[in-house]
């Protein structure tokens, strides 16, 4: 049973624990950067077309952007989950650009993007992600859909940049107070796989991972009235842990519902085929609800 709690799991938990997390670098060149400042390369770079490297506040990321942009529709920014990379959002992208312009990044540490330098924070995350946002969306709108840690990212920006986020697509993404949650349905009595689980991931909250991404609990703030819609598990993977999965499964649908608090225009759906991995096992489901969101966010900015 350890094995698999191990692979599966662990891995599939660390990876939404991990969401709650977020990318960025604090290093000196990211502090001392003004995210108002144009991006490198100039504004007036040709559009990207398949991947490319940037450089946002002296740090190399990279991008991959697809599709024919279309005057008045928000640009789909997909923010891929924890130890994931661009590559794994490509098959989605693909679909999506058929009729949206969509891009996608690698957030430091992951992908073929720079290693983050120190510890990372929730405003050095923002600090990366405004500026992949100047550089493939300019001044337009985007509507953000992000998996896991890139749904918690997604939200936390949303809020702070109501004048460029009109939209908002959150994939199974970590709750806002999972740290919290977590050490509550598995308490430090634990034993066994359960404890080791526990220890993994608080380390994890701490920055013990790849991208060095240190977990804060946060409330929820309002994002106005932006069409939001919040994609939820329905297969029950965490209820594989043993004794407290059912504690683990309450807490994570809680979570879900707390998103609802980012707009009045929020929905809440179940996948009901899916794991973790929303985007992976109901593809269609996930490129539909961008889609409804998308053209939701053009209405919404003609009508204004």
């Amino acid at each position: 049973m350890l094995p698999r709690i191990k692979t599966s799991v662990v891995a599939a938990l660390c990876c939404t624990v991990l969401g709650a997390a977020v990318a960025g670098c604090d290093g000196e060149a990211l502090e001392n950067w003004d995210p108002l400042a144009p991006a490198t390369p100039t504004a007036d770079a040709a559009p990207i077309s398949g991947t490319e490297k940037i450089e946002v506040g002296g740090r190399s990321v990279n991008v991959s952007c697809s599709g024919d942009p279309e005057k008045g529709r928000p640009v789909v920014i997909l923010l891929a989950g924890a130890g994931d990379g661009l590559d794994k959002l490509a098959a989605v992208q693909k679909t999506l650009s058929t009729q949206n312009r969509v891009c996608s990044y690698d957030r430091l540490g992951e992908g073929a993007s720079d290693q983050p330098d120190g510890p990372q924070s929730f405003s050095s995350t923002g600090k990366i992600l405004t500026g992949v946002l100047d550089r493939v969306a300019g001044d337009g709108p985007v509507v953000l859909a992000g998996h896991s840690l890139g749904g918690l990212i997604a939200a936390r920006y949303a809020p702070e940049h109501q004048d460029r986020v009109k939209g908002l697509v959150l994939m199974d993404a970590t709750p806002p107070t999972m740290l919290n949650d977590m050490t509550k349905a598995i308490p430090g009595s634990a034993t066994g796989p359960a404890a080791e689980l526990r220890a993994q991931n608080l380390a994890m909250f701490k920055g013990e991972n790849p991208e060095k991404l240190v977990v804060e609990d946060g409330r929820v703030s309002s994002a106005g009235d932006i069409p939001v819609e919040v994609i939820q598990h329905g297969t029950p993977y965490l209820a594989a842990v043993p004794k407290y999965g059912p504690r683990l499964e309450q807490a994570w649908a809680a979570g879900q519902r707390k998103w609802l608090a980012l707009s009045s225009g929020s929905k809440l759906s179940t996948a009901a085929k899916s794991g973790h991995y929303i985007y992976v096992d109901q593809p269609d489901l996930a490129v539909q609800a961008i889609e409804r969101v998308t053209t939701r966010a053009a209405r919404q900015a003609q009508a204004e």
